[in-house]
């Protein structure tokens, strides 16, 4: 048995085979869908994010989040519609241009319009079934820290901003993601071609 749910199907609340309480079963779990970037951004940012994020919330590695929140009923569409859109389009460039403050996070600003443009694509594909916050275009960017006091962040943000200069950034593909509260659970990733 994998797991159970505490009160009926719908619960949002379930209880794994290893006994610990998570968000969402596969009934009801919402979606994230993610660009991944190359192993060496991604040890960078899991390098930042590690150092500044704090330890009892950083359950996930650092990441560009596309959507936020697809409905599961949905999940054979979306892995099709991830795997297509990999196979047709090469890894589209992008920059990281910026430090951001954002009240109490700090990230790096993604410059890419190939992967707006990407992920509009998706966007109309899912017409309907995105929440308000998906629908809007979103701000590209990686955040290293998060939930801290504006007066953290503010001083992460300086010391981040004293010696960044923009740069390349590797995108090497999408990833599909259950929302549980905690730890994501890894749906699939998919690579670009090329």
């Amino acid at each position: 048995m994998t797991g159970r749910a505490i009160v009926g199907r719908n619960a949002k609340w379930a209880v794994v085979a290893s006994g610990r309480l998570v968000y969402g079963t596969a009934v009801t779990a919402p979606i994230i869908i993610t660009a991944g970037m190359g192993k060496t951004d991604q040890a960078w940012a899991n390098g930042l994010r590690r150092a500044h994020f704090p330890v009892a919330r950083n359950f996930v590695d650092a990441h560009i989040t596309l959507f936020h929140h697809l409905p599961p009923s949905h999940l054979p569409e979306i892995k099709s519609r991830l795997a297509a859109l990999v196979a047709d389009y090469p890894a589209p460039v992008a920059h990281l241009t910026d430090v951001m403050l954002m009240g109490s996070a700090v990230a790096f600003r993604i410059d890419s319009p190939e992967l707006l443009s990407l992920r509009e694509e998706l966007a109309d594909a899912f017409r309907g079934l995105l929440i308000p916050q998906d629908e809007a275009s979103p701000k590209l960017h990686i955040t290293v820290q998060n939930k801290v006091e504006p007066p953290v962040a503010k001083a992460l943000h300086a010391h981040l901003s004293s010696t960044f200069r923009p740069r390349p950034l590797v995108i090497s593909g999408l990833s599909a993601h259950y929302y549980r509260g905690g730890p994501w659970e890894q749906i699939g990733r998919w690579a670009f071609r090329g």
